[in-house]
């Protein structure tokens, strides 16, 4: 029996989301890594994330229009424009998520976790609020539907009851 097959099942490869999130992982320790003078991971904090979140805009793809743009707020601009591309709110939130989860399995302390700061939260409602009147794009947070629960006793609706009389 070979060493890949055993107890761990036949899998060779790593899931398409475990490849990202290693490759994103590696990628936040070279900006840590890079910074004068390096932070070490033990170290970094919600406002390293942040900074790393707006270094990550200059490879968006994501056309967001400024204020004085004649299409500001306009989903489907009619020409180019000169305003900037940057990260989608959607793929920060994912990638925040993977390095929320990668930082749990490699740091020692997951209780410090950066990536799980309330900053962070704020600075991604930002992020998409901003974008969302950039682009003309309202993002609605979807209703959760109520489940109706029905009583196993009550056959009738007492509300008739109390009305007929």
């Amino acid at each position: 029996m070979s060493k890949e097959s055993g107890s761990h099942g036949q899998q060779q490869h790593p899931s398409r989301y475990e490849s990202q999130k290693r490759r994103d992982w590696n990628t936040f320790l070279q900006y840590l890594k890079n910074q004068r003078p390096p932070i070490p991971i033990s170290l970094s904090n919600s406002t390293h994330v942040i900074s790393f979140l707006r270094y990550l805009d200059q490879f968006g793809k994501t056309k967001v229009h400024l204020l004085p743009c004649v299409f500001f707020g306009q989903p489907d601009p009619p020409a180019p424009c000169a305003c900037p591309l940057r990260q989608a709110w959607g793929s920060l939130d994912a990638l925040i998520g993977r390095l929320r989860a990668a930082f749990d399995e490699h740091a020692s302390s997951p209780e410090n976790n950066p990536f799980a700061d309330a900053a962070i939260r704020v600075f991604l409602k930002e992020v998409k609020d901003s974008q969302a009147k950039a682009r003309g794009i309202p993002y609605k947070k979807k209703k959760k539907r109520r489940r109706v629960v029905h009583h196993p006793l009550k056959l009738h609706d007492d509300s008739f009851i109390n009305n007929s009389s």
